[in-house]
């Protein structure tokens, strides 16, 4: 608790835009979509976790797109420089600029690019056909009404116009298309040598500590170039395996399985 003359307060306050939605008080619907428009927000900190936990070369791409993505839209923004509805009711916004939204542009990016990746990129392996199908279609319509709800929510909560969403959303799904394409062509064939990179000579020597960790035995694997740092960082490449789900499942049910009968062997 603060002491009284530890109340001295600054000349201004600002809020962190990045979070700061308002809605009409009282407004029900305002409210659900106030949060909806936080949604790129949650997408962002799912790929960060992501990242972290999977050290996917795809995936650390397809977020180099939506920050490219980010940066279009801020351009175009100060190319037109348009103004907000209604004269700008919203003051913590991060520019006074809305053509194109970037909510409906960073949505419509990620719901046209994983719509991409769904059909054209992953392919089921097993037997479950109908089962695939149907669970793509049922993700596919998901992202693209949320896009279409994120998108909805920052008319209704007066922060873009329509024809600023709509453009923002072309905008997005252009960009997606564009880097899907370049992902494919040309990032692609790339992650393979990304996964190989290395940053010592095979003359150079290399620390126990370094060796120790966090591989346990990095000397055995060690790549003609010296230490890899892809490996040593745990980046890899999935570009060959058509689908990462079904292929992490069999994986770990087979290694479980074996480690299970080891087990059971052992107590015997």
């Amino acid at each position: 608790m603060a002491a009284d003359g530890q109340c001295s307060l600054p000349a201004s306050w600002r809020p962190v835009t990045l979070t700061h939605v308002e809605y009409p008080a009282g407004d029900l619907s305002g409210h659900v979509l106030a949060y909806l428009s936080l949604s790129p927000v949650f997408v962002i900190v799912g790929f960060v976790t992501l990242i972290i936990f999977k050290r996917e070369l795809h995936t650390i791409s397809f977020l180099g797109g939506l920050a490219l993505n980010e940066g279009v839209n801020w351009l175009i923004k100060h190319v037109i420089q348009e103004p907000r509805p209604c004269g700008g009711p919203h003051t913590a916004v991060g520019t006074k600029y809305g053509m194109p939204s970037s909510h409906s542009q960073f949505m419509w990016f990620f719901s046209i690019y994983s719509f991409l990746f769904l059909y054209l990129r992953m392919h089921q392996t097993n037997n479950a056909r109908f089962l695939d199908l149907l669970w793509r279609h049922v993700l596919s319509l998901g992202l693209l009404t949320v896009a279409f709800l994120v998108s909805y929510s920052r008319v209704y909560l007066l922060y873009h116009t329509w024809g600023q969403v709509l453009y923002g959303g072309i905008a997005g799904g252009l960009m997606a298309v564009a880097w899907f394409v370049f992902t494919q062509e040309v990032l692609t064939p790339l992650f393979p040598r990304i996964a190989a990179w290395g940053f010592l000579s095979p003359e150079a020597e290399v620390p126990a500590s370094v060796l120790a960790w966090p591989l346990g035995n990095v000397e055995s694997s060690v790549c003609p170039s010296g230490l890899p740092v892809s490996e040593f960082f745990l980046i890899r490449d999935t570009s060959l395996i058509p689908n990462v789900l079904w292929f992490e499942y069999t994986v770990t049910r087979a290694e479980a399985r074996n480690r299970q009968r080891k087990l059971g062997t052992k107590l015997q």
